[in-house]
């Protein structure tokens, strides 16, 4: 009986210098957490982070490697809530979290460590979150085509689309030092040609993206009128081409639709007017901002840097205009009159038909040198100095064969504005 009494006592004792032993365990709190060197936590959210930096995290003990794994730790970007591909190691305290692909530019990222984790000696971590920003300007990922008239280059960024004529191009600082440089059109012979238009524009969804700067000072043709400004384009409409007229109410990007068995051309037309289904405009137009009372499109426009997106996604057959990070138009080709072959639109297509216009894809005008559409006019010869060659600046144009989204653009806005 004394025995067992002793061994009791002893079990006691030693059950409880044991949870003593684990209350007296560190706990796990964050030393330091940093990317590329930049500290990740401090009292703000942190700035300048490099697209390839690895994420390092240390704490106050060691860590159980086991509880270090992507449901307690994540990397989120924010603009679209989309989940980083990371892998995680661990070495003692230290906590090392990479990834495959580099984070996007410009772009604001949130990581987040979870309760979840765990001291090697089973103690649960305080969960927290925090935030970072990327160096640099965003551009969303995918692009087919992107110049940047950096380098004093007319050429694709990607390789795709080089130059094959660049006359009378000079660069320029643009509109921020995040941009670099800028090409600038003298409105009457500068012209940049690529080959391979069609090929930027077959595609189902389609989004453009540029920084541009219409120049109006001097800007007139043969008789004094100002002129208009064919930006760019490929075959005018019988492709794709973004025009803003001399008076500048109004800008437009004309395109040719895929029908399926025939081709017609549209324009996603914005007048800045406020017209829409509802108030006795077009019955397709879902979206018009009203800049009637701000000094309509040319306020945005004429003589000011903009940065303007077109989009047209085919699953929805919305065509939609940003400018400035801003929804400006949105039409539907689904309510377009019954009976319109645009309502079984699946695309936009290069007219395989056109015999009066070349497949070069401009920047200046809006078809190249070897088109003979609207030649006989006053405006449309590309090869006259006196017809609506762009004068201006321009800046960042990327194609994509997808749609971008709202957030994507806003943040390319705010990222090189």
């Amino acid at each position: 009986m004394k025995w067992i009494a002793s061994a009791l006592m002893a079990f006691v004792l030693i059950t409880a210098l044991f949870e003593s032993c684990k209350k007296d365990d560190p706990a796990l709190t964050l030393s330091a957490l940093t990317a590329g060197g930049i500290d990740l936590n401090g009292a703000s959210s942190a700035t300048g982070v490099a697209s390839d930096a690895k994420i390092v995290a240390t704490f106050s003990t060691n860590v159980d490697a086991a509880t270090a794994n992507t449901s307690n730790i994540t990397v989120t970007r924010d603009y679209d809530s989309s989940p980083l591909a990371i892998t995680i190691s661990t070495s003692g305290s230290t906590v090392t979290i990479s990834h495959a692909d580099n984070f996007d530019d410009g772009a604001l990222y949130k990581i987040s460590i979870s309760s979840g984790l765990k001291s090697d000696q089973g103690v649960a971590f305080n969960a927290l979150d925090r935030t970072f920003t990327t160096g640099g300007t965003f551009a969303p990922a995918g692009a087919i085509a992107y110049w940047n008239f950096e380098n004093n280059s007319a050429n694709d960024a990607t390789g795709a689309y080089n130059a094959t004529e660049a006359t009378d191009v000079t660069y320029v600082t643009s509109k921020s030092t995040v941009l670099g440089n800028a090409a600038s059109f003298n409105g009457t012979t500068t012209y940049i040609e690529y080959p391979g238009g069609p090929s930027l524009m077959n595609t189902a969804s389609f989004s453009l993206s540029f920084w541009v700067y219409a120049n109006s000072v001097g800007h007139v043709d043969a008789n004094g009128n100002p002129k208009g400004n064919f930006v760019m384009g490929t075959g005018f409409f019988k492709g794709f081409q973004f025009e803003i007229p001399g008076d500048y109410a109004w800008c437009k990007l004309a395109a040719q639709y895929d029908l399926d068995t025939i081709t017609q051309g549209d324009d996603i037309f914005f007048p800045g007017d406020g017209f829409t289904k509802d108030n006795g405009g077009w019955q397709g137009t879902t979206f018009n901002k009203d800049l009637t009372a701000s000094g309509g499109v040319a306020a945005l426009l004429k003589d000011n840097w903009a940065h303007v997106v077109i989009t047209y996604d085919a699953p929805s057959k919305v065509g939609s205009m940003y400018i400035n990070g801003e929804l400006m138009k949105a039409q539907d080709f689904d309510l377009w009159p019954s009976g319109d072959p645009k309502t079984g639109c699946i695309g936009l297509k290069f007219d395989p038909l056109a015999t009066d216009v070349g497949q070069g894809f401009v920047f200046g005008f809006a078809e190249d040198k070897s088109s003979t559409l609207f030649s006989t006019e006053p405006w449309g010869n590309v090869n006259s100095p006196d017809s609506n060659h762009f004068q201006g600046l321009l800046d960042d144009v990327r194609v994509y064969h997808r749609t971008l989204t709202q957030s994507e653009i806003t943040l390319m806005f705010n990222s090189s504005n």
